[in-house]
């Protein structure tokens, strides 16, 4: 069965500069590593400290929005890949080397991880599902005949992953080609859903129309497995380095939010503590209880059983990749890393899933805001949409003054100025949207 080749996936060819790269520089930083540095100090990333992940911000009690969320899981995937490196340096080591690309798996991962929700909309997921019933069924239902079939999938199904595959490549008014330049394995390890809309399941896609031929160039250049036919709607095989961080990602969010729920009182310290050491053999549950009566708070008991959960799960993953790193070079591999562990984690972690489902995600607090946020969005996307599709009205000039000067609110098509009012509400933080819904509303008004 062909394989995809570790090869030609590692390539640190930049997006938009192909023809600056030299693969023979010799610098002390690697392109991968640069593309960490990059996305550190971008305005995008320092926007998601406002950008809510399951709990409303701001609170008395500190919990998780979207950066502190996406700097853990760099950390747990850098981890995850490091251990898995070591393991393919060890299978593919001739004379007791092995091939030099394996050394950059830890970066790479480590970047996209960052990256991986950049291009998530305030308000948490409820916001990406405003967005896409705005136009499958309110207001926005009325522009269905001004879009082709594949546009319309696009908007319906609204996707913050492959948004984040915009934000990072798009060339935005005044910016340069090839948007943040990313290294092409970075990019091609933060498609989790590496097919076009129309195959969405769950509304879940890796690249709008827009950038379907971006992901082609990026896809064919690192060699990855195309899935579909010339005819049928574009499918590709995933990156391998995707499922590591879609682990990380799945281990920060299920046993994160727990250890949030615990520190917001909607889980009680005994549920906690019983749905973690479900995790761990008898007698390691044994010695993990011992060290725990050497603690009395219970923040302080949760925090280290949290901590030896998320190694035990990196673990776990790393060996899932190496036993099935055949099946996903071949792009065979089904489902993520999570699902094909040993039956103790996977029944602990299902526990896990199902207990923050029932508590946690239909908790008070997250449906007040998904609520909240459903209304900000869909009433903010009535104005701005109304004031791109008129926008010689005195109110829409008003209006259209509020955008950002990259945004193109005079594209020639009527789906890039869509696609302009989208980029602007997905970049805002929650704070500045409900700012800026309040002044529509008159609600709130500048200091005189």
């Amino acid at each position: 069965m062909e394989k995809m080749n570790w090869a030609t996936l590692i390539n640190d060819k930049r997006f938009g500069l192909e023809d600056y790269h030299d693969p023979k520089k010799n610098r002390t930083r690697t392109d991968f590593r640069r593309d960490y540095d990059r996305l550190v100090f971008s305005s995008p990333f320092r926007r998601l400290q406002n950008k809510t992940q399951v709990f409303p911000l701001p609170g008395s009690i500190f919990v998780h929005n979207r950066l502190t969320h996406s700097m853990e899981v760099a950390c747990v995937g850098k981890s995850m890949a490091d251990n898995i490196a070591l393991a393919l340096r060890q299978k593919y080591a001739v004379d007791g080397r092995a091939p030099e690309h394996f050394d950059h798996i830890g970066d790479i991962v480590a970047a996209a991880c960052l990256a991986h929700d950049l291009g998530n909309p305030p308000f948490g997921h409820s916001g990406e599902k405003a967005i896409g019933t705005f136009f499958s069924e309110g207001a926005g239902l009325r522009l269905r005949g001004s879009f082709t079939e594949a546009q319309w999938f696009d908007l319906t199904r609204f996707e913050g992953n492959a948004n984040a595959f915009r934000l990072l490549t798009h060339q935005f008014k005044g910016r340069r080609k090839g948007g943040f330049a990313m290294t092409y394995s970075t990019l091609a390890s933060i498609v989790k859903y590496p097919f076009e809309s129309s195959l969405s399941t769950k509304g879940k896609f890796g690249f709008f129309t827009s950038e379907k031929d971006d992901y082609v160039r990026v896809a064919e250049e690192l060699g990855i497995k195309r899935l579909s036919d010339d005819n049928e709607p574009l499918r590709y095989a995933r990156h391998p380095l995707v499922y590591i961080v879609e682990a990380a990602d799945d281990i920060c969010y299920e046993v994160m939010d727990i250890e949030d729920a615990h520190k917001l009182k909607i889980l009680a310290t005994p549920t906690v503590i019983e749905l973690f050491l479900n995790f761990f053999e008898p007698e390691k549950r044994e010695h993990m209880c011992r060290v725990m009566d050497h603690v009395d708070d219970p923040n302080e008991k949760i925090a280290y059983l949290r901590s030896c959960v998320v190694g035990a799960l990196v673990e776990q993953c790393a060996r899932t990749f190496i036993g099935n790193e055949d099946a996903i070079l071949a792009g065979t591999f089904d489902g993520p890393l999570i699902k094909h562990m040993r039956p103790l984690e996977c029944e602990a972690y299902r526990q896990c899933n199902e207990i923050s489902w029932r508590k946690i995600y239909r908790s008070a607090e997250v449906v007040d805001i998904e609520l909240a946020g459903n209304r900000i969005i869909t009433f903010l996307l009535e104005h701005l949409v109304e004031a791109i599709l008129n926008p010689e009205l005195n109110y829409s000039r008003l209006l259209l003054a509020k955008f950002p000067d990259q945004y193109d609110v005079a594209a020639p098509t009527q789906f890039g100025r869509i696609q302009a009012v989208l980029d602007h509400v997905s970049a805002m933080t929650d704070v500045y949207a409900l700012d800026l819904y309040r002044k529509l509303n008159g609600m709130s008004l500048p200091a005189v």
